[in-house]
């Protein structure tokens, strides 16, 4: 049977998932893995680093749609671009 999940826990790693476009076991798995080698094992660890790793996310994220927005843009001009296949 499988064990009880916290859903404040599967809420933050869906989070993360969603933010990095992975899967929620590949989310939970990373979170897991960082807890462990900083000696947090308890679920409170693993929440606090699931948050600290979204937090970390969304101070990198500064300018990535303007970033998106760009590579986008000039993809259209480019000789390569092919409007169908």
């Amino acid at each position: 049977m499988a064990a009880i999940q916290d859903s404040e826990y599967v809420k933050l790693c869906a989070q993360l998932a969603s933010r990095l476009s992975i899967s929620l076991a590949s989310a939970r798995r990373q979170v897991d893995q960082a807890a462990a080698r900083e000696g947090k094992r308890d679920l409170e660890g693993r929440r606090a680093m699931a948050q600290s790793m979204l937090t970390a996310l969304d101070n990198s994220d500064e300018g990535s749609v303007e970033r998106l927005t760009a590579l986008l843009s000039s993809s259209e001009g480019d000789g390569n671009f092919i409007l169908e296949d």
